[in-house]
């Protein structure tokens, strides 16, 4: 390759160059018009706006109700953690891990889907019941963080 044969990628395209003069097709108001809110800097109306009619957000009835001190909680179920050696401590660490949960938000809760086979020592912040009599019947621990 020699820098005569160079070329530009292809598919990429410049930027446009506005207010550059008139030979460049976009020179004196730069694409924008002759006058008006939106030929000015920082014209223009703010997102939503409906020239003074009340918007649709408005319009809307409000339903519902946001509780922002709630808990979101990791799930794992207990069928999930029989790839696990018998006694391993599973840890809420462990299983991130493992990538068996992607992200720990407030906690992580164990819940009594699948069957549990192997007898393991569980760390975590909630245990549903079936979860909790699944374990015990089994012969394992459980541990609340």
């Amino acid at each position: 390759m020699k820098l005569h044969e160079l070329k530009p990628v292809q598919g990429k395209k410049n930027r446009k160059r506005v207010g550059r003069g008139v030979g460049s097709g976009t020179g004196k108001t730069a694409g924008r018009g002759s006058d008006g809110q939106n030929s000015r800097s920082g014209g223009g109306v703010r997102p939503g706006f409906e020239g003074g009619q009340t918007p649709l957000f408005k319009r809307l009835p409000k339903r519902g109700f946001t509780n922002f001190t709630r808990k979101e909680y990791a799930i794992v179920n207990l069928g999930d953690l029989n790839i696990f050696e018998d006694g391993t401590v599973v840890t809420p660490e462990l299983l991130l891990e493992k990538r068996i949960i992607r992200k720990l938000e407030s906690g992580l809760k164990v819940l009594g889907n699948g069957k549990l086979e192997k007898k393991l020592t569980i760390r975590a912040h909630k245990f549903t019941k079936s979860a909790k009599d699944q374990i015990e019947a089994l012969g394992a621990k459980i541990e609340v963080i």
